[in-house]
């Protein structure tokens, strides 16, 4: 039989303890588990970022997968650990939006984590990914069903930031998704929801500055030229060439962007 496959997505770092800590908790309860480095980068507290990131990687694992996100700022407070299926895998996380973009895509079934047994003790205020959702995800891992975490919830928290919103006959303010480590600015614009941008002129403003030019590769425009680009992930993401449009527009996740059509 397959190992199960456990991955981890936070915005820890890696100069720090906690998430070998995470993997030690996993793997002294489920020592078979093959457990998967997504991300450890995620930009501090930007629950965005990171559900962008998770739905990029998640319909690549196999159907079983748990996968694990800690992004955290309400730790120790009311916020609710929940537990989601879709698209046959298990995802925990904190409930604070972080899979907005998975419930947009996917059936889903969200339940609230209340078992306390599974979870480590003392309970630390502080660090809920080693005390609660590595615990949590070891136990799903060797076939625990979620059934038996909690009951189903319809109140999760649910964010709409995956698409831009129109604020004009052809004008629409979208938001930066994630700023990758090449320095590209990745939008929330869908390629498949504005296919016309080689085909009329175009104002996409992000920081100070307005990109006008659509590429169809980095080899077609000069070093260091801001350009718009449709990126793997299936969004346009604002680059330039051989340099970092994050440094040259001063932005990164979060940030503010308009598309004009004219």
């Amino acid at each position: 039989m397959r190992s199960p496959t456990i991955t981890l997505l936070t915005d820890f770092g890696l100069s720090d303890h906690f998430v070998g800590t995470m993997k030690g908790v996993i793997l002294g309860l489920c020592p078979t588990a093959q457990v998967v480095d997504i991300s450890h980068q995620v930009t501090p507290y930007e629950v965005t970022e990171a559900a962008f990131v998770l739905a990029q990687a998640y319909r690549f694992f196999p159907k079983k997968t748990v996968h694990v996100v800690v992004i955290d700022p309400g730790v120790g407070t009311s916020r609710r650990p929940i537990v989601a299926e879709a698209a046959g895998q298990y995802f925990i996380a904190p409930d604070n939006g972080v899979f907005s973009m998975i419930f947009a895509q996917e059936k889903h079934k969200v339940r609230v984590i209340t078992a306390e047994k599974y979870f480590l003790k003392p309970l630390s205020q502080t660090f809920h990914g080693r005390d609660v959702f590595a615990p949590i995800a070891a136990h799903l891992a060797k076939g625990l069903p979620p059934a038996k975490l909690g009951k189903t919830i319809d109140d999760y928290l649910r964010l709409h930031f995956e698409k831009p919103n129109r604020t004009a006959r052809r004008g629409w303010t979208g938001t930066i998704l994630k700023q990758d480590h090449f320095g590209n600015l990745i939008t929330n614009f869908p390629a498949a929801d504005f296919p016309n941008l080689h085909e009329r002129p175009f104002e996409l403003t992000v920081g100070m500055q307005q990109v006008t030019r659509l590429a169809r590769s980095y080899a077609d425009c000069r070093p260091g030229e801001l350009i718009v680009i449709a990126g793997s992930s299936g969004y346009y993401e604002v680059s330039a060439s051989q340099g970092s449009a994050a440094k040259a527009l001063g932005c990164g996740a979060g940030a503010p962007c308009e598309l004009r059509i004219f």
